[in-house]
């Protein structure tokens, strides 16, 4: 997942911008269109970055299959993302972020970390017995 988007890099990076502003805008996109796939790496106990680099040296309908680990053609493998779903987080995301940049203040909500679940009545392996 997310090997559609690591393809779109090259077409960015033959944006030439005169605004040094711009150009920085770019870069944030290019490394925010890199955390799909980076993520499903990471979650499958790889090294994101790693794997991210390797993707964009592959031919291209070669990705990171995290299911079994290894990089094979995964349109054959039937792996495929699915484009609007990615085309609207995409948009989203450029919405969100273009707010951030007009607004003058953002309130956010600290994620709670989550508890441990709770030991069941009479400790830890009571309810082994």
């Amino acid at each position: 997942g997310g090997v559609a988007f690591i393809r779109t890099i090259p077409a960015l990076e033959n944006f030439k911008l005169d605004d040094p502003d711009e150009q920085i805008g770019v870069e944030i996109v290019k490394r925010a269109i890199e955390e799909p796939c980076r993520q499903i790496a990471e979650n499958a106990g790889q090294e994101g970055s790693v794997i991210v680099e390797r993707v964009k040296k592959e031919p291209t309908n070669v990705g990171y299959d995290a299911l079994i680990g290894e990089f094979r053609n995964l349109v054959e493998a039937g792996v495929v993302d699915a484009k609007k779903v990615m085309r609207l987080a995409l948009q989203n995301a450029a919405s969100i972020a273009g707010l951030m940049i007009t607004t003058e203040a953002l309130v956010a909500e600290i994620p709670e970390k989550e508890k441990a679940p709770a030991y069941p009545p009479g400790g830890p392996g009571a309810d082994m017995y």
